[in-house]
């Protein structure tokens, strides 16, 4: 039986909801912190693994995506995913960090990775003709997880379980299993017949198949590429990591008579409308950079945040500051709906699922140093630490801006000689050559 393109779209969908709930990290980072005591630097790694993992098994996903095919690899993520949070909730429950690490950061992250790029590169063969929207759609799933988890399922367990965290995190697992592998069993790739959605435009360059791709991992243009999304994501992530903690304790300083229970309730609040900023960021600058190109909306999506991140070093209104996140995290989720029809304009399609999951190694790099810089600059400077996380991440975002002006929207097509050189250096046989 054939599957409508559009019951794909809502599959992939699904996946990166259920996936994108690791952005309600800072939901847990506050409860651990107070309930188990682990310090910020501690709670913070677990979170930086997760995303590291993610971006280094994304990018073997997208080398073996091609070979595997995406029924197959979203099972196995799936299966790690929630097998991630069954591991977490026995980490819980014996108090062992190391072992909350290897749940939440090694294999959830993992799981995260291989789903990740298999519902993107997936969706974009099923529409080619509107590649930028329809990857928005399914990125944009990624951005509202976190508020079906801060909102919805965490709220609802931790009443359920009393706050007893294991369980918390034992549900999880068995409730995202029972979403995550029907959908996983339900994808492929389009048809090759004429009649179905065309997935192979005609394209000389398009000859070099996908385990060519490393050749063009050497050109500048994926360098720079590296290089942008990386700075874009580092700033982003560092405030999803603290998002909820830092509006709290802007909170308490401006009505220091609010009881601890509701801060956490602003703080979740906060999670669940940037989550929705963030979904609806991937769907806004995705439709935009179809528009005005993607290298035009790399520079708005940098150059607006660099203002937004100065009047956040020192504002106290938590109004004013809420706003200000929400629109960080618009720019961020448009940076990961940027990114993949980029990938396509200039690599194309048959080498986009081996290049986008190299390009996403830049989200391991940023989810490490994000967090984490964040982590250790309010365990040793408390009273500052929110000023000096602003003014690193315009540092990040302004050098990102520089290296935009490094890139262009135009189609890499390597002369012959040159490719033939490179695939001979790199051991790739060539036709006509011994």
């Amino acid at each position: 039986m054939r599957i409508p393109r559009s019951a794909i779209a809502l599959f992939c969908t699904a996946l990166q909801i259920c996936f994108g709930t690791v952005y309600a990290w800072s939901f847990f980072q506050t409860i651990l912190v107070r309930q188990i005591g682990w310090t910020h630097t501690e709670t913070a790694w677990a979170f930086s693994i997760a995303i590291f993992t993610l971006g280094v098994s994304a990018a073997w996903a997208g080398n073996m995506l091609p070979k595997m095919g995406p029924r197959k690899l979203a099972l196995i993520g799936s299966f790690l995913f929630a097998s991630g949070y069954l591991v977490s909730g026995l980490a819980l429950e014996m108090n062992s960090i190391p072992l909350f690490y290897l749940g939440y950061g090694v294999i959830g992250g993992a799981g995260i990775g291989l789903g990740y790029v298999t519902p993107v590169a997936t969706v974009a063969k099923w529409f080619p003709d509107r590649k930028g929207l329809a990857t928005g759609i399914v990125v944009m799933g990624f951005g509202v997880g976190a508020f079906l988890l801060s909102k919805g399922l965490a709220p609802f367990l931790i009443v359920r379980t009393a706050g007893a965290l294991p369980e918390v995190f034992f549900w999880l697992g068995i409730i995202f299993a029972l979403i995550l592998i029907p959908c996983s069993l339900a994808l492929t790739d389009p048809p090759p017949d004429p009649t179905g959605p065309s997935t192979t435009a005609t394209d000389p360059d398009e000859a070099d198949e996908p385990k060519y791709a490393r050749v063009y991992m050497g050109t500048t243009q994926f360098v720079f590429m590296w290089i942008v999304f990386f700075f874009n994501i580092a700033a982003g992530i560092s405030v999803v990591s603290f998002q909820s903690e830092i509006l709290q304790e802007i909170w308490g300083l401006a009505d220091d008579s609010i009881e601890p229970t509701m801060l956490a309730e602003y703080g979740a609040t906060l999670i669940a409308v940037s989550s929705i900023c963030n979904g609806l960021g991937r769907l806004f600058w995705g439709l935009l950079s179809d528009r005005f190109g993607r290298v035009t909306i790399f520079r708005v999506l940098l150059g607006s945040q660099m203002v937004v991140f100065g009047i956040l070093m020192t504002e106290t209104n938590p109004w004013v500051f809420s706003a200000l996140v929400c629109y960080v995290l618009l720019c961020f989720g448009g940076g990961f709906a940027t990114m993949p029809s980029f990938v396509l304009d200039v690599f194309g399609t048959k080498k986009m699922s081996t290049i986008y999951g190299a390009v996403l190694t830049a989200w391991a790099a940023a989810g490490i140093f994000g967090p984490l810089y964040v982590g250790y600059l309010k365990d040793v400077y408390p009273d500052r630490a929110v000023m000096y996380c602003f003014l690193i991440g315009i540092l990040m975002l302004g050098a990102g801006y520089l290296f935009s002006y490094l890139l262009n929207d135009g189609r890499i097509r390597l002369g012959r000689p040159t490719l033939m050189t490179t695939l001979q250096r790199y051991g790739i046989p060539v036709a006509g050559r011994s």
